[in-house]
């Protein structure tokens, strides 16, 4: 692999989280970062695995969640350049939460966790940036958790949809989602049948048109009216 970290550092600046350090930090993190690259279907890491640092996503994407003992899957979230996880267990030192899973060719950015400890040893008060990027999942986390509490699936669906096409407070819009139906029903514990109803009705209002594993945004004020926050 002839890239260097630093390549793709004008990539990861596009991300709220990674632009808005210091560029002393972004040095470091480029710095100590490695290149690792997954192939199809390739995990990177299991529930139950030790701590093995910070991720960015650079090429292709990461499919994030669980499966039961039954081989019932939970799908979390499907994660796109240039997104980062993994800081959980950067901060409690604790097994990994969930699997990960390369969902195409992906590529991938490592801090491996030793060298993120002794940046922290040398330099507590970047423990801050760190929790802010926590702070963004938890509070995403909370949504998802009252939204699939409170809401029925039509609007929870479209609420999704426009948290993706927002791309999760960290990049910037996007119309175009890569994101099957059976992934987006997995995501919100519906059935492929419900999924697929709400997504034809959306279609047919004109707030979005579907092609295979790809669903575009047509028109973001349907969709808010349909997520109920127009």
């Amino acid at each position: 692999m002839s890239e260097s970290p630093s390549h793709y550092r004008p990539l990861l600046e596009h991300g709220q989280w990674f632009s808005h350090l210091s560029p002393a930090l972004r040095d470091t993190l480029l710095g100590e970062a490695r290149l690792l690259r997954l192939e199809p279907g390739q995990r990177l890491f299991r529930r139950g695995d030790p701590p093995c640092g910070l991720y960015a996503v650079l090429e292709g994407m990461m499919r994030v969640g669980a499966v039961g003992r039954d081989g019932k899957e939970a799908l979390l979230t499907l994660v796109e350049p240039p997104y980062w996880f993994g800081e959980i267990s950067l901060f409690d030192g604790q097994p990994r939460t969930h699997d990960a899973y390369a969902e195409g060719p992906t590529l991938l950015l490592q801090v491996p966790q030793a060298a993120l400890l002794a940046l922290l040893a040398r330099e507590p008060g970047h423990w801050r940036d760190f929790a802010l990027l926590m702070s963004q999942k938890l509070r995403l986390a909370f949504i998802a958790l009252e939204e699939m509490s409170l809401l029925p699936a039509a609007p929870r669906l479209a609420r999704r949809l426009l948290m993706m096409a927002e791309g999760y407070g960290e990049t910037g819009p996007r119309r175009v989602l890569h994101l099957a139906q059976e992934q987006l029903a997995l995501m919100l514990g519906l059935s492929r049948q419900t999924t697929n109803q709400i997504l034809k009705e959306l279609q047919a209002r004109g707030a979005l048109h579907l092609t295979y594993g790809e669903i575009e945004i047509v028109d973001v004020e349907l969709l808010r009216q349909a997520a109920g926050v127009a």
